[in-house]
Protein backbone atom coordinates (compact mmCIF):
# COMPACT_ATOMS: atom_id res chain seq x y z
CA UNK A 1 0.00 0.00 0.00
CA UNK A 2 3.15 2.31 0.65
CA UNK A 3 4.31 1.18 -2.76
CA UNK A 4 0.93 1.98 -4.23
CA UNK A 5 0.51 5.64 -2.80
CA UNK A 6 3.60 6.83 -4.06
CA UNK A 7 3.07 5.46 -7.61
CA UNK A 8 -0.47 7.35 -7.64
CA UNK A 9 0.69 10.40 -5.82
CA UNK A 10 3.99 11.17 -8.19
CA UNK A 11 3.78 9.70 -11.17
CA UNK A 12 0.71 10.82 -12.28
CA UNK A 13 -1.85 8.01 -12.33
CA UNK A 14 -5.36 8.53 -12.12
CA UNK A 15 -8.50 6.64 -11.40
CA UNK A 16 -10.52 4.86 -13.96
CA UNK A 17 -14.10 3.27 -14.07
CA UNK A 18 -13.02 -0.34 -14.53
CA UNK A 19 -12.30 -2.46 -11.06
CA UNK A 20 -10.15 -5.72 -10.88
CA UNK A 21 -11.40 -7.92 -8.43
CA UNK A 22 -13.73 -4.80 -7.09
CA UNK A 23 -10.80 -3.21 -6.46
CA UNK A 24 -9.81 0.23 -7.94
CA UNK A 25 -7.78 0.83 -10.88
CA UNK A 26 -4.98 2.90 -11.48
CA UNK A 27 -4.14 4.03 -14.80
CA UNK A 28 -0.84 5.87 -16.82
CA UNK A 29 -0.85 5.35 -20.44
CA UNK A 30 -0.36 1.71 -20.98
CA UNK A 31 0.21 0.75 -17.19
CA UNK A 32 -2.01 -0.17 -14.26
CA UNK A 33 -2.49 -0.91 -11.04
CA UNK A 34 -4.51 -3.48 -9.78
CA UNK A 35 -5.37 -4.32 -6.24
CA UNK A 36 -5.37 -8.30 -5.12
CA UNK A 37 -8.14 -9.29 -2.52
CA UNK A 38 -5.43 -11.93 -0.84
CA UNK A 39 -1.93 -12.82 -0.69
CA UNK A 40 -0.30 -12.12 -4.51
CA UNK A 41 1.94 -15.43 -3.57
CA UNK A 42 -1.06 -17.27 -4.18
CA UNK A 43 -2.48 -15.64 -7.18
CA UNK A 44 -1.99 -18.24 -9.99
CA UNK A 45 -3.09 -17.57 -13.96
CA UNK A 46 -3.29 -13.78 -12.80
CA UNK A 47 -1.56 -12.54 -16.32
CA UNK A 48 -5.26 -14.86 -17.71
CA UNK A 49 -7.37 -13.34 -14.22
CA UNK A 50 -6.05 -9.76 -15.57
CA UNK A 51 -6.96 -10.35 -19.54
CA UNK A 52 -10.50 -11.44 -18.33
CA UNK A 53 -11.75 -8.55 -16.15
CA UNK A 54 -9.36 -5.73 -17.82
CA UNK A 55 -9.61 -6.61 -21.55
CA UNK A 56 -5.96 -6.51 -22.00
CA UNK A 57 -3.22 -8.86 -21.88
CA UNK A 58 -0.49 -7.62 -19.58
CA UNK A 59 3.37 -7.42 -21.62
CA UNK A 60 5.02 -7.61 -17.92
CA UNK A 61 3.83 -7.53 -14.46
CA UNK A 62 5.73 -6.32 -11.53
CA UNK A 63 4.18 -7.46 -7.58
CA UNK A 64 4.75 -4.33 -5.22
CA UNK A 65 5.42 -6.21 -1.98
CA UNK A 66 6.79 -6.41 1.17
CA UNK A 67 9.33 -8.97 2.63
CA UNK A 68 9.03 -10.83 5.80
CA UNK A 69 12.14 -12.71 7.26
CA UNK A 70 13.02 -13.29 11.43
CA UNK A 71 16.13 -11.40 10.61
CA UNK A 72 13.71 -8.08 10.35
CA UNK A 73 16.65 -7.32 7.80
CA UNK A 74 15.89 -3.21 6.43
CA UNK A 75 16.11 -4.34 2.55
CA UNK A 76 14.77 -3.62 -1.17
CA UNK A 77 14.69 -6.47 -3.14
CA UNK A 78 14.11 -7.89 -6.33
CA UNK A 79 13.08 -11.54 -7.41
CA UNK A 80 11.36 -13.98 -9.69
CA UNK A 81 8.97 -16.20 -8.31
CA UNK A 82 8.92 -20.13 -8.89
CA UNK A 83 9.20 -23.49 -6.73
CA UNK A 84 12.36 -25.33 -6.86
CA UNK A 85 10.78 -28.47 -4.76
CA UNK A 86 7.47 -28.45 -3.05
CA UNK A 87 5.19 -25.47 -3.15
CA UNK A 88 4.84 -24.43 0.83
CA UNK A 89 3.61 -20.66 -0.62
CA UNK A 90 1.64 -20.45 -3.50
CA UNK A 91 2.01 -22.07 -6.88
CA UNK A 92 3.10 -25.54 -7.68
CA UNK A 93 5.50 -27.95 -7.13
CA UNK A 94 8.88 -27.60 -9.30
CA UNK A 95 7.03 -24.94 -11.32
CA UNK A 96 8.46 -21.59 -12.75
CA UNK A 97 7.21 -17.97 -13.50
CA UNK A 98 8.56 -16.52 -16.30
CA UNK A 99 11.44 -14.43 -15.51
CA UNK A 100 12.54 -11.00 -17.40
CA UNK A 101 16.39 -10.84 -16.38
CA UNK A 102 16.43 -7.46 -17.90
CA UNK A 103 13.61 -5.85 -15.64
CA UNK A 104 15.16 -7.53 -12.23
CA UNK A 105 18.79 -5.84 -13.31
CA UNK A 106 17.62 -2.76 -13.78
CA UNK A 107 15.53 -2.76 -10.39
CA UNK A 108 18.52 -3.79 -8.82
CA UNK A 109 20.68 -1.25 -9.78
CA UNK A 110 18.41 1.49 -9.82
CA UNK A 111 17.48 0.97 -6.35
CA UNK A 112 21.45 0.55 -5.56
CA UNK A 113 21.43 4.41 -6.98
CA UNK A 114 18.46 5.64 -5.35
CA UNK A 115 18.91 3.80 -1.59
CA UNK A 116 20.04 6.54 0.50
CA UNK A 117 18.72 4.55 3.54
CA UNK A 118 21.28 2.82 3.95
CA UNK A 119 19.69 -0.54 3.52
CA UNK A 120 20.51 -3.67 2.08
CA UNK A 121 19.67 -3.60 -1.81
CA UNK A 122 19.49 -7.29 -3.14
CA UNK A 123 18.54 -10.25 -5.48
CA UNK A 124 16.71 -12.86 -3.64
CA UNK A 125 16.75 -16.57 -4.95
CA UNK A 126 13.14 -17.37 -6.77
CA UNK A 127 11.30 -18.85 -4.21
CA UNK A 128 7.03 -18.71 -3.48
CA UNK A 129 4.21 -18.36 -5.49
CA UNK A 130 2.68 -17.27 -8.03
CA UNK A 131 4.24 -20.04 -10.41
CA UNK A 132 1.78 -20.47 -13.40
CA UNK A 133 2.20 -16.89 -15.24
CA UNK A 134 2.71 -17.15 -19.27
CA UNK A 135 3.63 -13.24 -19.02
CA UNK A 136 7.08 -12.35 -17.12
CA UNK A 137 6.84 -10.92 -13.77
CA UNK A 138 8.70 -9.86 -10.28
CA UNK A 139 8.62 -9.27 -6.88
CA UNK A 140 9.69 -5.76 -6.01
CA UNK A 141 9.79 -5.80 -2.07
CA UNK A 142 10.45 -3.14 1.12
CA UNK A 143 11.66 -5.65 3.45
CA UNK A 144 11.27 -6.75 6.42
CA UNK A 145 9.09 -5.76 9.22
CA UNK A 146 6.35 -3.14 9.65
CA UNK A 147 8.89 -1.08 10.76
CA UNK A 148 10.76 -0.72 6.90
CA UNK A 149 7.08 -1.11 5.44
CA UNK A 150 5.37 1.67 6.10
CA UNK A 151 8.59 4.15 5.66
CA UNK A 152 7.96 6.86 3.10
CA UNK A 153 11.01 6.78 1.46
CA UNK A 154 11.31 3.27 0.99
CA UNK A 155 7.92 3.43 -0.79
CA UNK A 156 9.42 6.02 -3.35
CA UNK A 157 12.11 4.30 -4.10
CA UNK A 158 10.15 1.10 -5.43
CA UNK A 159 7.60 3.20 -7.19
CA UNK A 160 10.34 5.27 -8.52
CA UNK A 161 12.09 2.54 -9.43
CA UNK A 162 9.04 0.41 -11.10
CA UNK A 163 8.85 3.20 -13.64
CA UNK A 164 11.91 3.77 -14.84
CA UNK A 165 11.79 -0.60 -15.30
CA UNK A 166 8.95 -0.50 -16.82
CA UNK A 167 9.85 2.37 -19.02
CA UNK A 168 12.95 0.47 -20.03
CA UNK A 169 13.23 -3.10 -19.29
CA UNK A 170 12.20 -3.50 -23.36
CA UNK A 171 15.19 -1.80 -25.06
CA UNK A 172 18.22 -3.04 -21.72
CA UNK A 173 20.65 -5.58 -23.68
CA UNK A 174 22.57 -7.59 -20.83
CA UNK A 175 24.30 -11.05 -20.88
CA UNK A 176 21.90 -13.23 -19.14
CA UNK A 177 22.88 -15.44 -16.20
CA UNK A 178 21.34 -18.66 -14.63
CA UNK A 179 22.44 -18.31 -11.14
CA UNK A 180 22.94 -21.38 -9.08
CA UNK A 181 23.81 -21.97 -5.06
CA UNK A 182 24.60 -18.90 -2.75
CA UNK A 183 21.95 -17.73 0.30
CA UNK A 184 18.53 -16.82 -0.30
CA UNK A 185 19.71 -13.02 -0.59
CA UNK A 186 22.16 -14.03 -3.40
CA UNK A 187 25.20 -11.76 -2.34
CA UNK A 188 27.57 -12.96 -4.91
CA UNK A 189 25.34 -12.92 -8.12
CA UNK A 190 24.15 -9.85 -6.42
CA UNK A 191 27.24 -8.41 -6.82
CA UNK A 192 28.15 -9.32 -9.71
CA UNK A 193 25.37 -7.58 -11.44
CA UNK A 194 26.02 -3.89 -9.37
CA UNK A 195 29.48 -4.22 -10.62
CA UNK A 196 29.38 -5.72 -13.79
CA UNK A 197 27.27 -6.25 -17.22
CA UNK A 198 25.52 -9.27 -16.65
CA UNK A 199 22.05 -10.33 -15.44
CA UNK A 200 20.54 -12.90 -13.32
CA UNK A 201 17.37 -14.97 -14.18
CA UNK A 202 16.33 -17.42 -11.72
CA UNK A 203 18.92 -18.21 -8.82
CA UNK A 204 18.82 -21.59 -7.41
CA UNK A 205 20.38 -21.27 -4.06
CA UNK A 206 22.14 -23.83 -2.02
CA UNK A 207 19.54 -24.86 0.56
CA UNK A 208 17.68 -26.28 -2.76
CA UNK A 209 20.18 -28.52 -4.08
CA UNK A 210 20.37 -31.11 -5.55
CA UNK A 211 18.71 -30.08 -8.36
CA UNK A 212 17.50 -31.68 -11.42
CA UNK A 213 18.95 -31.33 -15.04
CA UNK A 214 14.57 -31.21 -15.84
CA UNK A 215 14.86 -28.19 -13.40
CA UNK A 216 17.87 -26.53 -14.45
CA UNK A 217 16.69 -26.84 -18.31
CA UNK A 218 13.26 -25.63 -17.22
CA UNK A 219 14.66 -22.69 -15.50
CA UNK A 220 16.48 -21.60 -18.67
CA UNK A 221 13.58 -21.91 -20.56
CA UNK A 222 11.04 -20.51 -18.28
CA UNK A 223 13.10 -17.01 -19.52
CA UNK A 224 11.85 -14.41 -21.22
CA UNK A 225 14.76 -14.08 -23.79
CA UNK A 226 18.13 -15.91 -24.45
CA UNK A 227 20.28 -17.20 -21.62
CA UNK A 228 23.99 -17.01 -21.97
CA UNK A 229 25.73 -18.34 -19.15
CA UNK A 230 25.65 -20.72 -16.17
CA UNK A 231 26.97 -18.56 -13.26
CA UNK A 232 28.01 -20.75 -10.11
CA UNK A 233 28.51 -19.99 -6.82
CA UNK A 234 31.52 -23.02 -6.37
CA UNK A 235 31.39 -23.11 -2.45
CA UNK A 236 27.85 -21.98 -2.05
CA UNK A 237 26.66 -25.17 -4.16
CA UNK A 238 26.71 -29.13 -3.15
CA UNK A 239 28.86 -30.80 -5.37
CA UNK A 240 26.36 -33.03 -7.39
CA UNK A 241 25.03 -29.53 -8.63
CA UNK A 242 27.85 -27.47 -9.62
CA UNK A 243 28.70 -30.54 -11.48
CA UNK A 244 25.26 -31.22 -13.17
CA UNK A 245 25.38 -27.50 -14.16
CA UNK A 246 29.15 -27.41 -15.35
CA UNK A 247 28.23 -30.64 -17.52
CA UNK A 248 24.90 -28.79 -18.69
CA UNK A 249 26.47 -25.61 -19.64
CA UNK A 250 29.02 -27.50 -21.87
CA UNK A 251 26.01 -29.80 -23.36
CA UNK A 252 23.95 -26.31 -24.22
CA UNK A 253 26.60 -24.06 -25.51
CA UNK A 254 26.66 -21.94 -22.94
CA UNK A 255 29.38 -20.30 -20.30
CA UNK A 256 30.38 -21.57 -17.62
CA UNK A 257 31.50 -19.61 -14.90
CA UNK A 258 32.94 -20.45 -11.30
CA UNK A 259 33.18 -17.76 -8.54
Amino acid sequence: MNIKEKLIENFGFKEVEETFDGNTIYRNGETLILTTNGEMIYYDNLDESIERQVNAKPEIIAFASRHSSKQKLPALTVHVTGNWGKAVYGGKDESLAVAEPRAMKLALMKMNELNDLGWTVCYEATHHGPSELNVPSFFIEIGSSREEWTVDRAGEIIAETIIHVLENYEKADFPVALGIGGGHYAPKQTKRAIETDIAFTHIAPKYVHPLNRELIVRAIERTSGRVDAIYVDWKGSKGETRQLARGLADELGMEFIRD
